[in-house]
This record gives C-alpha cells, sequence and structure tokens, in this order.
C-alpha cells in the first residue's frame, strides 16, 4: 500500500490559530504528487476568522477576541476551547474530487458522526455546514490550491456559544448555533475525534488511516 492510500492523522491539542494556519500553506505549497494527504486535529484558543469574501458588518460588536482575516471561503466564524476542528490536506486532483463532492463528503462524514449519538442532521444546499433542524452545528471552510485542499471544518462539542452572538455566524444573520453538549449529557471529545476520523476516512475513501500523536515542526 502506497503513502497516497494512507490518511495520516495528527492530534495537535489546544493551539493558537496563526501558526497552524501558515503551517497548512506551507505543507501546501511543498507538497508533491507523492505526499500523503493529512487530517490535523485541534482546539483553537478563542478567535474570530473572516474569509476572503467576509465582510466586517457581519461583526456586530466590539471584542477583545482576536479576528484575524484568512483564505478560506465563507464569511466570519469563531473558534474556540470546546470546538472540534479537523484541517484537511487532501490532494483533490489525485482522488478524483471536485471541490462540490468534497463538500458533501465532509458534511456527510459530520451527519454519520451525529448519528452515532441518534442524532439527525442534515445539510442545506445553500449555505454549507451541517444543521439540526434550523441550528448550525458544524461549520465548513475550504481553500483550493495545486489541486489541494486546506481549511476544514469545526464541530461544536461543549464550548462557551455567546461569542457566536457577536456575529452573524457565517454571515447568516440570526442564526441559531447549537453544540452536542445539547443533546447529550456527557461528550467524550477524543471518542467524537475518533468517529470522525473514521468516517472521513471511509466516506473520502482510503485504504487506511493512521493516527499520529507527533507533533509538527512549528509546535516543537
Amino acid at each position: 500500500m502506497s503513502g497516497t492510500d494512507t490518511l495520516q492523522v495528527k492530534l495537535l491539542g489546544l493551539q493558537a490559530y496563526e501558526p497552524v494556519w501558515q503551517a497548512m500553506q506551507a505543507l501546501t505549497e511543498q507538497r508533491t504528487a507523492e505526499t500523503a494527504d493529512e487530517i490535523w486535529l485541534l482546539e483553537h484558543e478563542p478567535v474570530f476568522t473572516l474569509g476572503r469574501n467576509g465582510k466586517q458588518e457581519h461583526i456586530l460588536t466590539d471584542t477583545d477576541i482576536p479576528i484575524i482575516n484568512i483564505d478560506r471561503g465563507g464569511q466570519v466564524t469563531y473558534h474556540g476551547p470546546g470546538q472540534l476542528i479537523a484541517y484537511l490536506m487532501i490532494d483533490l486532483k489525485r482522488k478524483a474530487l471536485g471541490v462540490r463532492k468534497m463538500v458533501t463528503l465532509i458534511e456527510q462524514s459530520i451527519i454519520d458522526t451525529l448519528q452515532e449519538y441518534q442524532l439527525q442532521a442534515q445539510a442545506k444546499s445553500d449555505a454549507p455546514g451541517v444543521y439540526i433542524g434550523d441550528a448550525k452545528i458544524a461549520a465548513l471552510g475550504l481553500r483550493i490550491k495545486k489541486g489541494c485542499s486546506f481549511h476544514g471544518l469545526s464541530l461544536n462539542l461543549n464550548m462557551d456559544l455567546i461569542p457566536f452572538q457577536q456575529i452573524n455566524p457565517c454571515g447568516y444573520k440570526g442564526l441559531e448555533v447549537v453544540q452536542l453538549s445539547d443533546y447529550i449529557e456527557d461528550v467524550d471529545s477524543v471518542q467524537v475525534q475518533q468517529q470522525l476520523i473514521f468516517h472521513l476516512a471511509k466516506n473520502l475513501a482510503y485504504k487506511a488511516h493512521f493516527i499520529s500523536t507527533d507533533k509538527l515542526d512549528f509546535l516543537t
């Protein structure tokens, strides 16, 4: 089995936003046709990120939380402790995936993960992400460069949701944001990580996936 058949998963813990973003950019610039695909699982210190076409008007109040303009698609969202982040460095050309299909597979992987908790979630064709009813539980934002993806998804597990009230989440006024702990009593973040990776690896058709606790160079 070649390295390109295997998904490498790296567990990074709690991290500041900008060093991880810069590391994603560097990996994407440096990778070759033989570079294995990777997913990084982590949480971020509190931060608002504003996508390439993001409008400042969607930030509704003055805030002490850092606001960073970044290079993914989409509007503004919030990241903080208790939210599971999965960054997907995938060679879409090698896997013969278009962007829309990639988004659909990511959304389905989140839906499949929530189904493990008997939660019926769904995607919306006009608003990327995953919803329970009309409330958003997971956000999605990708950048494609050299035929490869970076950035990824955020799934709300057990976090402070108040910062979402300071923005129009993903550019939608009055959008309700929920998390897994609203529906189940005890959220095991490690278990959710394992389930999400299982479903991502399955839906993205990897023959195997390997979880590594080795830290990246920028974290050492």
